[in-house]
């Protein structure tokens, strides 16, 4: 399975439901990189994917987009083959 990376705040519900779709798909480990708690990463998130709002979701190389755009990929059944090897 590909490296998982999300942009996330400790209050952000979207971020929690990201996690819990990913887990569904069997995600066990998301890196998480905590802009609330480090505001530099904020400014590389927004360099990196040109958007202000978590969660922003990387799967290996890949920018996914935020919680909305994760949800859209797994309905379209584009998630669990981005996740594969």
């Amino acid at each position: 399975m590909k490296k998982v990376i999300m942009y996330s705040t400790a209050v952000c519900p979207y971020c929690v439901r990201a996690e819990m779709l990913l887990k569904q798909r069997g995600v066990a480990e998301i890196e998480k990189i905590r802009i609330d708690t480090d505001p530099s990463q904020r400014q590389v998130m927004m360099e990196r994917t040109g958007r202000r709002t978590v969660p922003q979701i990387y799967i290996g190389d890949t920018h996914v987009g935020g919680f909305d755009d994760l949800a859209a990929l797994d309905r379209a059944g584009g998630l669990e083959p981005l996740l594969a090897d």
